[in-house]
């Protein structure tokens, strides 16, 4: 099952996932908010928070988040996943390679700082200190 939590709000998308993801959890949960958030604000955020129930994907999840990762991975800003089993730190590690926006992984007990992460701006390396 996929929540649209409360802290959903602009361009900050906040999900719950419990249990097992379903190809409808995506359909009728996911997308729409995506395709909704996306038409207000060109590069959406999303916190992806997999709560201690959660236990993967079926099937037709993992083939709709494929194709939404092929369709629309440019076009995040950030992506934070929080909890999960071990493996997540190594997938999320992975996405940064195919996606332009920032993926990482947070500890279930990491969820205030990853939304902290979330809403940052990006950062001004080019002068570092202030410096210009």
């Amino acid at each position: 099952m996929l929540y649209v939590l409360p802290e959903t709000t602009g361009d900050i998308m906040v999900l719950q996932a419990t249990d097992q993801l379903t190809a409808a959890d995506y359909q009728d949960t996911f997308l729409p908010l995506f395709e909704h958030v996306k038409q207000r604000h060109p590069e959406p955020r999303l916190l992806l928070f997999l709560d201690p129930h959660f236990t993967g994907w079926q099937a037709g999840a993992i083939w709709e988040d494929a194709k939404f990762g092929l369709s629309h991975g440019q076009e995040l800003f950030r992506c934070a996943v929080v909890g999960g089993p071990d493996w997540i730190e190594w997938a999320t590690s992975l996405a940064n390679h195919v996606t332009r926006g920032e993926v990482r992984h947070f500890s279930a007990s990491q969820l205030l700082q990853a939304m902290h992460w979330l809403n940052e701006e990006e950062e001004d390396t080019q002068y570092p200190f202030g410096q210009a």
